[in-house]
């Protein structure tokens, strides 16, 4: 199988490179080529100097860059990647971002007699250096069961959730999930430590029961730690935020937990946590 990945950034890059170690034939494109040139030394793939071009011949296309506006530079136009796919190829994008622009992209696919499919993943770049991408996928079932070989390489969980926006869809219910559960661990720590309580005991403790989570089993300690120059960086979850509080204002939910934590994650950015990890919640209480 024939693959193109079009951005190398902390995700993709390591992505692709899952991709190239279980034997596929990968190129690779990024805006900037130093980092293209990197990657083809170090897993002997070949790159192109635009979407386009990458994507020629390639049965699998895949997209993993920042935002809407992003996936539109490298997807559409002439220099795009759909510009360059042959009749029946498929597009996974796996990059956060709005339901509308995966349905948008869905059918200007198929009016070009390609496939696509929006797969937002879950894992941070641990996940992805380690091949264990939860992948959240909206799209038509012929188009996921060809492109799962190439999924699964990067992933320990994927799934077809509906049609097209669906996969981002529930990225937006993971980002709200992550929201909430941040900022109740960054009040309990900030309350453990003004009653006395040891952090690290506390933890230990009440991990192994009903308020355990991947948040408090891999962030505690940094946080007790006072470090955050790691990990998925506010910028991009107030991204990911406004993306789920925008498509909250079309379908009527409420998301006043998330709302609120995300007001909290802007004063963070005005402490200079831009790029901070999300777990910087906690700096409200101990830094203010």
């Amino acid at each position: 199988m024939k693959v193109a990945f079009i951005g190398l950034g902390v995700m993709g890059y390591p992505m692709a490179g899952h991709v190239k170690n279980a034997g596929m034939d990968v190129c690779v494109y990024n805006r900037t080529s130093e980092k293209a040139t990197q990657w083809c030394e170090e897993y002997r793939g070949d790159m192109a100097p635009s979407p386009a071009e990458a994507a020629i011949g390639c049965d699998v296309v895949l997209v993993c860059v920042g935002n809407d506006n992003d996936v539109r530079q490298v997807i559409q136009g002439e220099t795009g990647a759909l510009a360059g796919m042959k009749q029946g190829a498929i597009l996974v994008d796996h990059t956060t971002a709005s339901a509308s622009l995966a349905r948008e992209l869905y059918s200007e696919a198929q009016g070009q007699g390609k496939q696509f499919l929006d797969a937002p993943v879950s894992g941070g770049q641990a996940g992805a250096e380690n091949g264990a991408l939860t992948v959240m996928i909206g799209g038509d079932q012929a188009s996921y069961d060809a492109a799962r070989p190439v999924i699964d390489t990067y992933s320990k969980f994927n799934k077809l959730l509906g049609a097209a926006g669906s996969g981002q869809l529930a990225k937006m219910c993971n980002q709200i999930c992550i929201a909430g559960i941040v900022q109740g661990l960054a009040e309990a720590l900030n309350f453990a430590v003004r009653a006395g309580l040891d952090g690290e005991d506390l933890i230990e403790t009440i991990s192994k029961g009903a308020a355990g989570s991947w948040q408090m089993d891999n962030r505690y300690k940094t946080m007790l730690g006072d470090e955050y120059e790691f990990g998925f960086a506010v910028d991009w979850m107030r991204k990911d935020l406004g993306i789920a509080l925008e498509e909250a204002k079309r379908n009527g939910a409420e998301l006043p937990v998330a709302e609120l934590v995300d007001s909290f994650y802007a004063e963070i950015q005005e402490m200079g946590g831009n790029r901070w990890d999300t777990s910087s919640l906690l700096t409200r209480f101990t830094r203010s």
